[in-house]
């Protein structure tokens, strides 16, 4: 685990390690109603890996949810990706959907480099 919260907007629990029992920790504490999710993705991921004779549906697995952690583990930024998700189910016009999708792409970015790190 990496960095510890030091600002009152900054993380709520450190970046765990990208492992399953790590992340269903992490999911445990910050996304507690997210867990069956989880757990329902794991197993799809396990049964997949097994049938395709490839660890790929896991890689998948630990990526999509690191990302998760990543982002819900800062409130703000879990906040605001839920407003911008809203923004461009809702937009009218091209612009506003533009620049809602450009946000949540930055949001997502950022929470992949920070599980890549």
């Amino acid at each position: 685990m990496a960095e510890q919260p030091s600002a009152p907007d900054g993380p709520l629990i450190p970046m765990p390690a990208l492992t399953p029992a790590a992340l269903r920790a992490a999911v445990a504490q910050i996304a507690p109603a997210q867990l069956p999710s989880f757990v329902e993705h794991l197993d799809r991921a396990v049964e997949q890996a097994a049938a395709q004779s490839t660890i790929t549906p896991l890689r998948a697995f630990l990526q999509w949810w690191g990302e998760f952690v990543a982002i819900q583990r800062y409130p703000a930024r879990a906040a605001r990706l839920r407003e911008l998700e809203i923004l461009a189910e809702e937009a009218t016009d091209r612009e506003t959907l533009r620049s809602a999708l450009s946000e949540i792409r930055q949001i997502t970015e950022l929470a992949h480099h920070e599980i890549s790190a």
